[in-house]
């Protein structure tokens, strides 16, 4: 099938756009790799220092002949995506050695979870951990001893850090490792509605409490399609995880032949064979633009928007509100999964998974398929699936029709036929919305706005019973450079209740919502942010707003707007408390949300 007419038009764009900054990244890589390998060009009493440790593998290291593999992991076993990381170097280890390499861990890095942090103090420093994860990866690979680099994380933050400190080591062949999905637990229906009771008063926090561990229950990644799941997918639609490799279960023999896999991957694809591949060429723009394809079409997390672009960036290519907007015009909505339908991320990978859905998009002209894979060249690759054959591990030819229809369809019949986020943009500035899981006739909202500088003043509000009518609630000073760009999910329930009762409802804010934002319209991210003096900043209580997700538009229909002086927010409690005044430099550094929100690029 040829290429859609609107997927190549935006991938040239990207291309035209960014020609400067792309080829100045591809000639630093290039200088790079022109040094030879690493190892070559550090002393004997640096090597000695980097080898110390390393027992049996001293004298293979020492000798300089064979690939040495650093091991870039975010383990902690306070998170369920990442315990199942604590077994993997011992394992990355081994294969290494099987393979005729070695393999060290050249560092960690933090990893918080927004599922803790939602509703709380600590929110404020997610969106930066991304920043000091990218940060704390480059010190790790900074010893300048390794031939290849695996980088093992899940979560929000941690898979874009790790991918724009992998850009920046962009000669250094990469390979991400997934640590899968925990079991599926109670229903995502089940879990959404004991909230909302909660949220009312209608059961006390003991069953709440049980209703969420009955949810989140054991090692793995959280089961809905949020940014966790969303971030696997997106690893494996550019190319950076073996084929399949995303949503298999932790503690599975399959689990561990991939992780053994990827390790001996790495290896192969160094400079010191016959098929080097390094990382920054992978990443180029096909790659992006598969990967905002892979997110339309998957109805995958808003946070993306700012991620990618920031990913991008570090890679010299520059994208824009407008390609995400383009590509989910022209790309159908093929899978349905918790908060855009009823299964979890278990159900989608059993009814064909990524493996059947790429290649549906391939079919249909929707994904560049000449692209550069970890695993060799051509996206078909990964339309095959993994399997262990006698304790063996083999790719096989994946599904080609779809096992369960309510969940992932083909590209012929999707769910719907555009994807799951739109642009928004008018006189409060430009923003984005996840429309994937919102109800058509809740994509148009005009009512009177409510404004709030914090979001528990929303919640503070709803308790007094103070929402009577149709209202767009504006949280505003919840940008990047106010207070880090905390997410407001913890708002979604007390929203939902809103829209339950019958009433039209709608967020607009410059924060963040979370993966798992669900039915009710939010237009976030909004730029200029507030704090920087952007048309937020001139809304008052009272003024008409128009949420517009079918025209694209973000308006206040008073005469007055232009002219209004912007309000200035006291600001100052955000700056101290739970390590929020060590980040004021990101603060006072950050982009706009349009281009990634990040300190460092």
């Amino acid at each position: 099938m040829p290429l859609n007419d609107t997927i190549a038009a935006v991938t040239q764009r990207i291309t035209e756009r960014s020609r400067d900054s792309r080829a100045t990244y591809l000639d630093r890589i290039a200088a790079a790799a022109d040094q030879g390998p690493v190892r070559a060009h550090l002393s004997c009493g640096n090597q000695a220092h980097a080898y110390a440790a390393m027992g049996a593998d001293k004298d293979v290291l020492a000798d300089g002949r064979a690939p040495n593999l650093g091991i870039v992991t975010a383990y902690n076993d306070m998170l369920s995506a990442h315990k199942p990381y604590e077994d993997y170097p011992d394992i990355i280890r081994e294969a290494a050695r099987a393979a005729g390499g070695t393999a060290q861990v050249a560092g960690g890095v933090p990893a918080m979870c927004d599922g803790v942090t939602q509703g709380q103090t600590g929110m404020e420093l997610s969106l930066f951990s991304r920043d000091t994860i990218a940060l704390a990866a480059s010190i790790a690979m900074s010893h300048n001893c390794f031939d290849a680099a695996v980088y093992m994380g899940v979560c929000d933050k941690i898979v874009p850090g790790l991918m724009i400190a992998a850009a920046a080591f962009g000669h250094v062949p990469s390979v991400f490792i997934p640590a899968g999905p925990m079991t599926s637990g109670i229903t995502n229906d089940e879990k959404s509605a004991v909230r909302q009771k909660f949220a009312t008063g209608q059961i006390s926090r003991r069953e709440l409490m049980d209703s969420e561990m009955k949810a989140y229950h054991g090692p793995g990644t959280c089961t809905f399609y949020g940014t966790a799941n969303t971030n696997q997918m997106l690893m494996e639609i550019m190319g950076l995880h073996l084929p399949g490799a995303s949503f298999v279960n932790p503690g599975t023999d399959l689990r561990e032949a991939l992780t053994r896999e990827a390790a001996k991957r790495a290896l192969e694809i160094t400079a010191l064979g016959n098929d080097y591949r390094p990382v920054g060429q992978i990443l180029d723009e096909k790659a992006f633009v598969n990967g905002i394809v892979g997110l339309m079409a998957t109805g995958g997390s808003t946070n993306l928007v700012l991620h990618l672009p920031a990913m991008a960036r570090a890679a010299g290519i520059l994208l824009d509100l407008e390609d995400f907007s383009d590509i989910s015009n022209a790309t159908p909505l093929l899978a349905k999964v918790y908060p855009n339908g009823l299964a979890d991320v278990n159900h989608f990978h059993a009814a064909g998974g990524l493996g059947y859905l790429i290649g549906e998009l391939l079919e249909a002209g929707l994904l560049h398929e000449d692209v550069k894979t970890v695993a060799g060249d051509g996206l078909a690759l990964y339309t095959k699936e993994p399997k262990l054959r006698d304790g063996v591990l083999t790719f096989e030819d994946g599904p080609r029709e779809s096992l369960n229809d309510r969940i992932i369809r083909p590209a012929s019949d999707p769910f719907q036929k555009t994807g799951g986020l739109k642009e928004l943009s008018g006189n409060l500035g430009r923003g984005v919305m996840k429309v994937s899981a919102v109800k058509p006739e809740h994509h148009v909202i005009e009512a009177k706005a409510r404004v709030f500088h914090d979001q528990n003043d929303v919640k503070a509000a709803f308790q007094a019973g103070e929402f009577t009518a149709d209202t767009v609630v504006v949280v505003r000073f919840q940008g990047p450079r106010a207070n880090g760009m905390p997410e407001l999910h913890s708002l979604t329930p007390t929203l939902a209740v809103l829209q339950d009762r019958g009433f039209k409802v709608a967020l607009v804010t410059d924060g963040r919502m979370s993966g798992a934002s669900g039915k009710v319209p939010a237009c976030i991210h909004v730029s200029p942010e507030a704090e920087t003096g952007g048309p937020l900043a001139k809304l008052r209580d009272g003024d008409l707003v128009r949420v517009d997700a079918v025209a694209g538009t973000l308006e206040v229909l008073e005469a007055d707007f232009d002219t209004r002086t912007p309000v200035v927010a006291d600001l100052s409690a955000n700056r101290a408390g739970i390590g929020r005044e060590l980040f004021e430099t990101f603060r006072q550094n950050a982009g706009p949300a349009t281009q990634g929100a990040c300190a460092l690029i």
